[in-house]
């Protein structure tokens, strides 16, 4: 079976758990899922399968889209609700729509650098920054450079007038590797107040909305009932955006083994194409401009 399954992670699992149960379900073991997300953190997680694992980096370099809330007042040892509270500020007067708005604008850049939690899978000199964080050691964490594309409120925000806290509510549209959780510790910063993100919901990767997902439970019915192809999507609906063009027998040849075409026989100028052979999506091709002539990035099938 090849494709991509848009699956629901539900709170509290965590990504490997649900490609396990789903290898489990499905009875194969190439399946793989573009971009983890947290447990506590629900939503879309593109899952890939057989030949479709193929596919992960293309799934991770499409734009996501999350809705969440950040609560000012106190922060955590993990930047969001899972970690201990390290320390508490009142915060005498609520902000303003128009200050929140100001401060959340202020975030977005093509270059946006962030320093990753210390609870995170990032690696520093081979170990894994959770793993240091479990034994209470600190280390220099390396800076990221994400892009937000927006970042907007999306309903009133809550302040609490016994604890002093304020909720925010957002949407963001962010580029790979970004930190939501981050982006509200560095909300707080900005106006010196601890802060943390309290919830957080994926709506949008690989070009998956929520509304395209199923839950594991969907899965293994689908399986059950014998209608598992209703929710496994073509390897081409990661491809959508690159220019296809499809071969000739003598093209096709020169693909299944690997071959350089060039660019005046394919009719084409765009820097990526995807080639196909009786309908089917066989290759991705990308130009090399000192050669002029196109030549193979991934190879989906020879066959």
């Amino acid at each position: 079976m090849d494709g991509i399954i848009p699956l629901y992670k539900e709170k509290g699992m965590t990504s490997f758990a649900c490609v396990s149960q789903l290898r489990g379900i499905l009875k194969m073991k190439r399946i793989g899922h573009s971009g983890t997300l947290d447990p506590n953190v629900e939503g879309v997680l593109p899952i890939c399968l057989g030949k479709g694992t193929k596919l992960v980096e293309y799934l991770m370099n499409s734009g996501k889209v999350y809705q969440g809330s950040i609560t000012l007042g106190f922060d955590t040892t993990t930047e969001d609700l899972d970690g201990e509270v390290v320390s508490t500020k009142p915060l005498e007067k609520p902000l303003t729509d128009d200050e929140i708005d100001e401060l959340l604008n202020s975030f977005v850049s093509e270059d946006l650098i962030q320093i990753p939690p210390m609870y995170s899978a990032v690696k520093v000199n081979g170990k894994r920054l959770y793993e240091y964080a479990r034994n209470g050691e600190e280390v220099e964490r390396p800076e990221r450079h994400v892009q937000i594309h927006y970042f907007k409120q999306i309903k009133d925000s809550i302040y609490d007038e016994d604890k002093k806290q304020q909720t925010i509510f957002f949407e963001v549209g962010c580029g790979k590797g970004t930190y939501v959780r981050t982006l509200a510790v560095d909300f707080g910063k900005k106006i010196d107040m601890p802060a943390v993100m309290s919830s957080l919901t994926r709506i949008k990767s690989g070009g998956f909305t929520i509304e395209d997902t199923f839950k594991i439970s969907d899965v293994k019915s689908a399986v059950e009932n014998g209608t598992i192809d209703d929710i496994v999507k073509s390897i081409d609906y990661a491809l959508t955006d690159f220019k296809h063009v499809g071969l000739n027998e003598s093209q096709w040849k020169i693909v299944q083994n690997g071959g350089f075409l060039d660019s005046g026989a394919l009719g084409i100028n765009d820097n990526k194409c995807v080639l196909t052979f009786n309908n089917e999506v066989k290759a991705l091709y990308f130009f090399d401009q000192n050669k002029q002539i196109y030549k193979p990035e991934k190879m989906f099938s020879n066959q």
